[in-house]
């Protein structure tokens, strides 16, 4: 694994993401990111069906995600491999008090993959089978591995029963279960200029190859692959077809300044937060679309902000 390089005082990457309900009756994905001038975090939560409140088990992990990165990024983190791995268990111990709060026979319960972009290296966590995908020129250089039992099986390569046997969507470990969960980590990784990580829910990967993942992201910028892929996902899920939720980044983006997708951490000053993960009364219906309109509008908040920041420092 490369070391990461020289320090760097301000980032530049552009971001995209897409939510889509599919057949199901509510969306339980959630997803969002957040800075500071030097360091970012985004992330992607799949709330599990067959446990209460999916959609509040991923919406309170993202939530203690996001705000132990605004309390420990001052404005970069120490040691990001290991705040990934505390935030996420910390996730899951938030979950259980919950669960303890509200008198609940079973605990919510979510998968999680989460992103750190800090100086020029990229580090990732994971717990479940929401995955990262990292797509270099046309080139897949990374993908994380999920925490279901037929995957674990063909990473062993033992002998796997056949396919139709094997049900892709049971895991032996998420946050809100029982024990203890398993985080997977991975970092640091050096970055060069146009690399693209891919956080997705199985919503995605379930209908969607990893080649045409990569052929997406290899040949199209984020703004377009993005939507693409989601809507190829729902063809090919049909009417009963799991929640979609895809969040892309590229680093050191060629979007233009100007475009909604693009950012520059360059005008913010050193006690300067920025998010898109809102937080939100608990047990309180979250959107099941979220669209255009309402990422474009957090994504706006933060440019006010930074905009602010950089007259104050003049």
């Amino acid at each position: 694994m490369s070391r990461p390089g020289a320090w760097r005082t301000a980032m530049r990457f552009a971001v995209y993401q897409v939510s889509r309900k599919g057949g199901r009756e509510k969306n339980e994905d959630r997803m969002g990111y957040c800075y500071t001038r030097d360091a970012g975090l985004f992330a992607l939560a799949d709330g599990m069906g067959g446990h209460p409140e999916g959609e509040v088990a991923s919406q309170l992990a993202l939530q203690m995600l996001a705000a132990l990165f605004q309390r420990a990024a001052k404005p970069k983190l120490e040691n990001p491999t290991r705040f990934l791995n505390e935030a996420i268990i910390a996730g899951h111990h938030q979950l259980l008090r919950y669960a303890t709060q509200k008198a609940l026979l079973d605990t919510p319960r979510t998968t999680l993959v989460a992103c750190l972009l800090q100086g020029n290296a990229a580090y990732w966590a994971h717990c479940g089978d929401s995955r990262l995908y990292l797509v270099r020129g046309a080139k897949l250089v990374a993908r994380t591995r999920d925490h279901s039992y037929s995957e674990l099986q063909e990473t062993l390569r033992h002998d796997v029963m056949p396919a139709e046997r094997f049900n892709r969507n049971v895991l032996f470990t998420c946050l809100g279960s029982p024990g203890k969960p398993v985080v997977d980590t991975v970092g640091p990784l050096l970055l060069q200029r146009g690399d693209r990580m891919l956080l997705c829910s199985d919503g995605l990967w379930g209908n969607v190859s990893d080649a045409e993942i990569t052929d997406q992201l290899a040949n199209h910028p984020i703004s377009q692959a993005v939507p693409d892929l989601v809507e190829m996902a729902l063809r090919k899920g049909g009417a009963k077809c799991d929640n979609v939720t895809v969040l892309a980044i590229e680093w050191e983006s060629a979007e233009s300044a100007d475009s909604a997708a693009a950012v520059s951490t360059q005008a913010l000053g050193d006690e300067v937060f920025a998010s898109t993960i809102q937080a939100s009364v608990l047990g309180q219906e979250a959107s099941d679309e979220l669209d255009e309109a309402e990422i474009e509008r957090s994504i706006r908040e933060i440019k006010d902000a930074i905009q602010r920041s950089a007259q104050r420092k003049t």
